[in-house]
Formats: C-alpha cells, structure tokens, sequence
C-alpha cells in the first residue's frame, strides 16, 4: 500500500517537473508604431499637431534670426545712400531685401517720395506704425507653437476620456467570460494612457521652443528699435537740408531769397544743389 503511494505521488511530481520545465511563450513585442495605434482615434488629431509642430520648430530656427531682423550691413548701406540722398535706390534696395528693417525703410520713403511736402513728424508716424507691424508679425507667428502646446494635451485628454469609457463599458457588460473582459479593461486603461502620453509628447516641446523663440523675438525687437530710431534721426538731419522738407521760417526765407534779384546775374546757378 505504501509503495502505491510512493508511486502515485512521484507521477504527480514528474508531472509538475514536466509542465515547469515545458518553455512558456514569449509575449509578442509591439514596436513604436504598434503602440501609438493602440491610442485610439484620437492619435490621428495628435499626428498631424506632431508633424505641424515638427515644421513650424524647423521653419523657425531658420527664419528667426538676426540677419533676418536687422543686418549691419544693410544698416551700413542705408546710412551711406541717405547721406547720398540716394533715396530712389534707397527703395530699390530695400525692396531686394527680406528684412524686417528693409520693410521700414521701403514704407518710410515710399511715403517720402508720394507726398514730398509731408512733415518730419508725417515720416516718423510711418516709421513707426510699420515697425510695430513687423514686431507684431514676429510675436504672432511664434504664437502658433503656444496654441499647438496648449492645444495637444486637452486631444489627449480627449483620448483619455475616450478610453476610460471603453474600459468602464467592458466592466459593465455582462454575459462575456472574466478573461475577455478583464483583456477589454486592460484594452481600455492603454489607449487611455497611450493618449495622454502622445498629447503631452507634443506639448512639451511645443512649450520648450516657444519659449527659446519669445526670447529671440523679444531681443531682435528691442535691436529693431534701435535701429529704426537711427534710421530716423539720419533721415531727419538730411530732411532739414531739403526746402520741401524745411521749417516754414526758413523756407519763407528761402524763397524770398531766390524771388529777390540776384547780385551776381551774370553767374550760372548751381542745378545740381538740393
């Protein structure tokens, strides 16, 4: 009786050796793209903010920069040419360029060229209500990559939302075997978490590179200033030169001396004066 015991109970533990040593197979590994289709729906909304957000980063890293803003070669430039008074091809070269100093100076003396008889304070206005248009221009293209940071995580949120209410409606439905319910719950609770995840993939660095590019904007602005008030100040000082341009004293004065005779008629006048 004893050995029959023996015996049964070593088939149960050659049993238990045989299923301990039987391999177990490997769960199936997802890759990158596996796992953000689980997310859901709503990882179609997050891609295309990603792939947005991925191009205005690069477009801006190119596009934000000084020599984009205010060159010192241009500055130079424009300093030679008014001195020339060479206003005409002032505009020319103005309107070659891409900065936003050359907008400036295009609208500035477009103005000065349609209405000659314009006050200094006329020019000035102009100036300045084109360079605040270029800085606002600056500041409101950044503002995307602010709006796509703000915008990503409430989709995720979304997502989330979305998923938690598939894993609440598993729990809920009757007649399914525990097994497939509890695969449902677990379905539900990852595309949840794979939702906000993406969401707040995109906000980060959407987020990061706003910041980085508020900063730039900010300091190219503040040169852009300075450079439109000495563009100002020469243009000013060769304004004051011109009789068109001139206080009403002295352009009275001025033409009471060119109706008045001259001393010396016989004298040929200078036609290359301004």
């Amino acid at each position: 009786m004893k050995c029959c015991y023996l015996s049964v109970a070593g088939f149960f533990l050659s049993a238990l050796a045989a299923s301990a040593q039987t391999p177990v197979p490997a769960a199936k590994e997802m890759n990158f793209l596996e796992i953000l289709l689980k997310g859901g729906v709503m990882m179609y909304p997050l891609g295309i903010m990603s792939i947005i957000t991925v191009l205005l980063i690069l477009v801006f890293l190119l596009t934000i920069r000084r020599n984009a803003i205010v060159s010192d070669r241009f500055m130079n430039m424009t300093e030679a040419m008014i001195r020339k008074r060479d206003f005409l091809g002032l505009i020319t070269l103005s309107h070659r360029r891409n900065e936003c100093m050359a907008r400036i100076t295009q609208k500035t003396l477009e103005f000065m060229n349609a209405n000659p008889g314009a006050s200094f304070e006329d020019v000035r206005d102009v100036a300045q209500v084109e360079g605040s248009h270029q800085a606002s221009m600056l500041t409101s293209r950044i503002s995307y990559l602010a709006d796509l940071g703000g915008i990503a995580p409430m989709v995720g949120l979304l997502g989330t939302v979305i998923g938690m209410i598939k894993a609440f409606l598993e729990i809920s439905s009757g007649g399914v075997e525990q097994g497939v319910r509890q695969m449902g719950l677990a379905e539900g609770v990852s595309e949840a978490l794979i939702a906000t995840a993406g969401g707040l993939a995109i906000s980060i660095p959407a987020l990061a590179f706003y910041s980085i590019f508020r900063g730039k904007v900010q300091k190219y602005t503040s040169e852009l200033e300075a450079a439109a008030t000495h563009f100002i100040a020469i243009l000013h000082t060769q304004m004051d030169r011109q009789p068109q341009y001139a206080a009403p004293g002295r352009a009275g004065r001025e033409e009471h001396k060119k109706s008045s005779p001259s001393p010396h008629a016989g004298e040929r006048p200078d036609i290359h004066g301004i």
